[in-house]
C-alpha cells in the first residue's frame, strides 16, 4: 500500500493532486499546527497583471495554539463575496469556466465556520472533477505520534502502508533510515510544472488548480500528470 499525506491546503497547486495521484491512500494531516500566511489559507489565481493571492481570514486571538482542524473563519468581513468576484471577473472568459461555476459559486454562498471543512470540500471536488479516486480521511480519525519524521513513520506503521511518498521538501527531515528499519519504502516526489494554454501572454506556474481545470477542462488530469511519475510507475518501482 503506498501512502502520501499533507496539511490541507485552500485551492491547491497542481503538484499535491499529483502526489495524491501516485498513491493508494492519502491522509489529510489536518491535526498539525495551523500556520499563518501559508498554504493551508491562501493560494494564487492569475489576472491580466499577473498572480494574486486569494486568501481565507482566520481567526487569531488567543488561538496561536490551534491545530488546522481547530482553525475558525473570520466572517465578519464578507471574504467568500470577494474570493467568488475576483474568480468570476478574471475566468469568466475562459473555456470551461461555466462547466466549474456552478460548484464554486454555491461554495462561496455557504457560511464556513471551520477551515478545514471548506479546505476539504474543495479537495474532494476538485479530486472528482480530476478523476482521481483515492481514499482521503483525516488524521484525526487516528492518534499518530510524534514529530515531523517520526510522525509519519508512525502513520505509516499503523496504516500498514508499504511506502510512503515525501514531498520534494521531505528531504529536509525524513529520516530514510528510520523508515528502512521499519519497513518502510520512501520516495521524494519531484514534481516537474507542465505548461498549459493560459488567458494571457506567457506562462505562469504555481497557481491553483482552478487556473488548469478553466484553461483545460477534460483534458486538465492529462496534463497535470505529464512528464511524471504515474502510480504505475511507483508501483514498477517498488518492485525493483
Amino acid at each position: 500500500m503506498i501512502l502520501t499525506a499533507h496539511q490541507p491546503v485552500y485551492l491547491p497547486w497542481l503538484g499535491l493532486f499529483h502526489k495524491i495521484a501516485m498513491a493508494d491512500h492519502f491522509i489529510s494531516f489536518d491535526q498539525v499546527q495551523f500556520v499563518p500566511k501559508d498554504w493551508i489559507s491562501r493560494n494564487r489565481i492569475l489576472t491580466p497583471k499577473g498572480p494574486i493571492w486569494l486568501s481565507v481570514p482566520c481567526q487569531k486571538k488567543g488561538r496561536f495554539d490551534s491545530t488546522i482542524s481547530e482553525t475558525l473563519i473570520e466572517n465578519s468581513n464578507n471574504w467568500r463575496r470577494k474570493h467568488w468576484n475576483s474568480i468570476h471577473f478574471n475566468y469568466a472568459k475562459s473555456k470551461f469556466f461555466k462547466k466549474y461555476a456552478g460548484f464554486l459559486e454555491d461554495t462561496y454562498q455557504r457560511e464556513w465556520t471551520h477551515l478545514v471543512d471548506l479546505n476539504a470540500h474543495i479537495l474532494a471536488w476538485a479530486m472528482d472533477e480530476l478523476g482521481i479516486k483515492v481514499p482521503v480521511e483525516s488524521a484525526g480519525k487516528y492518534n499518530f505520534q510524534g514529530e515531523k519524521s517520526a510522525l509519519v513513520l508512525d502513520m505509516c506503521q499503523q496504516l500498514k502502508a508499504d511506502a510512503y511518498i515525501f514531498g520534494a521538501l521531505g528531504r529536509d527531515y525524513a529520516d530514510v533510515e528510520a523508515f528502512k528499519a521499519g519497513g518502510v519504502e520512501v520516495m521524494f516526489q519531484d514534481y516537474s510544472h507542465p505548461q498549459y494554454p493560459q488567458m494571457h501572454d506567457g506562462f505562469e506556474p504555481y497557481l491553483s488548480i482552478l487556473d488548469l481545470l478553466f484553461n483545460c477542462g477534460p483534458d486538465s488530469y492529462d496534463i497535470l500528470m505529464s512528464g511524471n511519475m504515474t502510480h504505475a510507475d511507483v508501483l514498477a518501482h517498488l518492485s525493483d
